[in-house]
């Protein structure tokens, strides 16, 4: 079957109604072929067309209860040195919103749904300038400072758009930051590092007054959700639930951790961030652990989590959230959208295990989840029919590993500006704890961020000196229980 053949095959199946793309699906089974080779069929006008992704929903639904908030704001700071091109810069950027259909996209309600609209065509995006040239140094630090967390910290109006804000500070003739805040409804991690490659292209080619050279966008992500909502809904969102309901079981109590001070009402989602290395000798260490017993370094710095939670709640039942991509499909690769799915990954911590015993739950774990990743997490949400909140349902912590992060600061164009990363201060947390490592340049790196409603720093930095303690355990392969595993200020789980 050829590729004309494969996409006129998609684009019925997404024409269909939903019980006759069951009878599809089903033929094209007892045809011995499988779904995942058809395309993602685009621009298929459909009265669905414009629904909002799974993800998307439970956005709208959080933005709804608090209009004014930044939790989904995603912010990133990037430092521009050498001659800057104010008309390439606009161009740009006017190019990348007509480019994807997301960065000119609002959000309507419809009655008792909502839909997503997206504008013909945008104007100019709006580039918002600050001078700071004249400051003193201190001044201008401040100024940058301040500016960076108010454009964080403002609110998005979905309802009417833009989703994305452009802020340029020039702090001398050749250095300027440029601030980008994008809604997470319509981006996610992986979206920004496309909008800086794309606009890295579109700048140059503006700058030497031609034509950038992408390549053309196989799909628009209605297109994608669209495909999503009719997948799922032909068959295999009843196959991967039964794996999640039949893991996660019937008792979803929240995991307790001693806090600081206890919930009052609504959060604010205020947060700030701890930031702690990771020793290279012990790092390499860990690496070679999870050679020996067959799992990823993921999975290793996971359990060290895992078991931390565990000796800190006394809970056996020990679930963390963990964000992944969601983008197995090639037409996903070069979107900007929200593609991330969150994973609710549930381990039964028995301190009497051993670091063999631990580490193979904690695999067992992960690889039943990556085998059934493509359940949306609202839709487990609500298949579990848990109340709709502002809280997190399922889970309270989250964890995250990056591997082989690349840093921007490796990029100069071609015109001859050079880009660096400006870190941001973290100002929203949008769980009670949240875990971050990454590798970059073979050094590992990790960071709790967390709700500062309800931990104070010095209990976070506590936290961080206690996970490395177990990481260092791992690492050393300490014989015994992990549950008699020393940790500073915390009496072992057993006999305790």
């Amino acid at each position: 079957m050829n590729a004309d053949q494969t996409l006129k095959l998609a684009r019925r199946f997404i024409e269909l109604s939903p019980d006759k793309r069951r009878l599809f699906l089903k033929a094209l089974q007892g045809e011995g072929m499988d779904f995942s080779v058809l395309p993602i069929a685009p621009g298929v006008e459909v009265a669905e067309r414009d629904q909002l992704s799974y993800a998307q929903r439970r956005m709208w639904f959080l933005w709804q209860l608090d209009p004014q908030g930044a939790a989904y704001n995603l912010p990133m700071a990037v430092r521009l040195t050498g001659p800057l091109d104010l008309a390439a810069l606009q161009h740009a950027f006017d190019a990348l919103v007509a480019r994807h259909e997301t960065l000119r996209t609002r959000f309507v309600a419809d009655g008792d749904d909502v839909r997503q609209q997206v504008e013909a065509s945008a104007a100019p995006l709006q580039l918002h300038q600050d001078a700071l040239a004249g400051l003193d140094e201190g001044a201008r630090q401040a100024a940058i400072e301040t500016i960076a967390e108010a454009e964080a910290l403002a609110p998005f109006d979905l309802a009417s758009g833009p989703l994305l804000r452009v802020r340029l500070l020039q702090l001398a003739a050749q250095e300027h930051i440029l601030l980008l805040t994008v809604h997470h409804i319509v981006a996610d991690g992986w979206s920004m590092n496309v909008l800086i490659d794309e606009f890295l292209h579109l700048y140059d080619a503006a700058v030497a007054g031609s034509e950038a050279r992408l390549e053309p966008l196989p799909i628009q992500y209605r297109d994608y959700a669209l495909w999503q909502r009719s997948w799922l809904q032909a068959g295999e969102q009843e196959r991967q639930l039964a794996y999640w309901q039949a893991r996660l079981g019937d008792d979803h109590s929240p995991l307790e951790l001693p806090l600081d001070r206890s919930r009052q009402g609504r959060p604010s989602y205020r947060g700030a961030r701890h930031e702690f290395p990771i020793a290279a000798d012990v790092a390499e260490r860990l690496r070679g652990l999870a050679r020996k017993h067959n799992v990823t370094l993921f999975m290793v710095l996971l359990a060290a989590f895992k078991l931390l939670l565990q000796r800190y709640s006394g809970q056996s039942a020990i679930r963390v959230g963990v964000p992944i991509a969601n983008r197995n499909r090639a037409e996903s690769q070069g979107l900007i959208g929200c593609f991330i799915n969150t994973q609710v990954l549930h381990t039964e911590i028995d301190p009497l295990l051993d670091i063999t015993g631990l580490l193979q739950r904690v695999r067992e774990t992960a690889l039943g989840a990556q085998s059934h990743q493509d359940l949306p997490f609202e839709q487990l949400v609500e298949a579990l029919d848990l109340p709709r909140s502002s809280e997190s349902p399922l889970f309270r912590v989250l964890f995250n590993h990056q591997a082989q992060v690349a840093d921007v600061q490796a990029i100069e164009t071609r015109s001859g500006l050079h880009l660096a990363p400006v870190n941001l201060a973290k100002h929203s947390a949008r769980f009670d704890l949240a875990l971050d490592t990454h590798e970059r340049a073979g050094q590992l790196h990790a960071a709790f961020t967390y709700a500062t409603d309800v931990f104070d720093t010095a209990t976070v930095e506590a936290l961080g000196e206690q996970w490395l303690a177990l990481v260092q355990a791992l690492a050393d392969e300490a014989g015994g229980a992990v549950g008699e595993l020393p940790l500073p200020g915390l009496a072992p789980a057993i006999g305790a």
